[in-house]
């Protein structure tokens, strides 16, 4: 395009346009302006989007390229003074594109199906499931869960909860074992979309189910696993010196009785202490916090590569992600952004752990006082998953902070946009 059919396409004024040209990447644009760029190269063609990846990694002068950093040398766009970014038909046209994602979002999922199916299951004459059934099933409410397709993970454990009992009393022999392994598997998704939402208590009562089937199953690993949710849900409820005390027994107890010599096994490992590290953050146990991350380290170079086993999505990368949280846990916002800095986005496959890395930035700018870069890394999350944004409860703190700062009507603009209640 030309510089004026560009800027006419975007929704800028030429002149910004013009001056990102001149400037090249020592302009860091607004936050607004930036969610505008990024949701025209999503919807960009593949072979535009391949010459843009080509260019932001050799630049276009053929030197390796690096993201302007507002702490780097590069100058942010505030928009001020005779430069702004745009009038007001502008304005109208940026909102319109950034707001064709969000036509016909629907509301917050709603948990009342899966609470009465949790505490109140009433098996159904069709609902009867084999067990590869079953366990197929579970396995597609965990990918769900990963993806932040949260409505279809309710619908899918209201359907499944009511079909447990009658699973576990058809299992013989060996196949007992296995049906309260997926009992865990299940009282664990249960417990986490439950702390999305934020039902913290029943999220408590989904965790001790999950560890109770663990330990019938007397499987390791799986006891380990739901150690993993009871302390996220002990977290969650205010409980954080008795999350970090059952993190490191039960990472302990793995450690011994598997010597970790499975990848399954130093996967859990690697995030039970993970977790362990992030409720020591949040009591501000900084010697702790480090020594449980030192020894997911060590787990990830033991592993040897991000993947997803046993639900974990643990690896390298994963460790770095909870890096960023634990910074912003013992307020260390400028810290958790340089971390994030550092993260090769292309080996978060998870959704659900790229959506929360943005919520992450989002809330360490916010911290920092940077509003507008907040703002954007919050729209960016929502582009990418926009029921993680509109669930979780973190999410509207952060919006309405970003509602009482210089971004005021623009951040009230997004959550009406966006679902998130402020």
């Amino acid at each position: 395009m030309s510089m004026t059919g560009f800027a006419e396409h975007l929704g800028a004024a030429r002149r910004t346009v013009a001056k990102w040209s001149s400037q090249g990447d020592k302009v860091l644009p607004r936050a607004d302006m930036q969610a505008a760029l990024d949701t025209v190269l999503s919807r960009a063609t593949p072979e535009a989007r391949a010459r843009f990846e080509a260019l932001r990694t050799v630049g276009t002068s053929g030197t390796a390229a690096g993201a302007a950093r507002p702490d780097a040398g590069g100058h942010a766009d505030t928009g001020n003074g005779g430069d702004r970014d745009s009038d007001s038909g502008g304005d109208v046209r940026r909102r319109a594109l950034l707001r064709g994602a969000a036509i016909g979002v629907a509301a917050t999922p709603n948990v009342a199906p899966l609470l009465d199916a949790f505490f109140s299951p009433v098996p159904a004459a069709d609902a009867a499931l084999t067990f590869p059934q079953f366990s197929r099933s579970v396995a597609a409410a965990k990918v769900d869960y990963q993806a932040c397709r949260y409505g279809r993970v309710l619908n899918r454990l209201a359907t499944l909860l009511p079909c447990l009992e009658a699973v576990r009393s058809g299992a013989t022999g060996e196949q007992r074992q296995r049906v309260e392994v997926l009992a865990a598997d299940l009282y664990h998704v249960v417990g986490s979309v439950l702390l999305k939402v934020g039902d913290r208590g029943p999220a408590l009562v989904a965790a001790e189910r999950s560890t109770r089937a663990a330990a019938m199953s007397q499987d390791p690993v799986a006891i380990a696993a739901s150690a993993r949710i009871m302390t996220h849900a002990l977290m969650s409820n205010g409980h954080d010196d008795q999350a970090v005390t059952l993190a490191a027994k039960a990472a302990d107890s793995l450690d011994r009785d598997t010597r970790l010599a499975s990848a399954d096994a130093v996967a859990v490992y690697g995030a039970l202490v993970l977790r362990g590290a992030i409720a020591a953050a949040r009591r501000d146990d900084r010697d702790t916090a480090y020594a449980m991350l030192d020894g997911a380290t060590r787990a990830a170079a033991c592993l040897g590569y991000d993947g997803n086993d046993r639900w974990t999505g643990f690896g390298a990368v994963n460790v770095l992600l909870h890096q960023v949280n634990i910074a912003l846990a013992l307020g260390d916002a400028g810290t958790a952004i340089a971390i994030a800095r550092t993260v090769a986005l292309d080996k978060v496959t998870l959704v659900e752990r790229r959506a929360s890395l943005y919520v992450d930035v989002a809330r360490a700018y916010t911290q920092w006082g940077r509003y507008e870069h907040g703002l954007g890394a919050l729209r960016t999350a929502y582009e990418v998953a926009p029921e993680e944004i509109r669930c979780q409860p973190a999410v509207q703190r952060i919006a309405s902070d970003l509602a009482t700062g210089s971004t005021r009507t623009a951040a009230v603009d997004f959550a009406q946009s966006s679902g998130i209640a402020l």
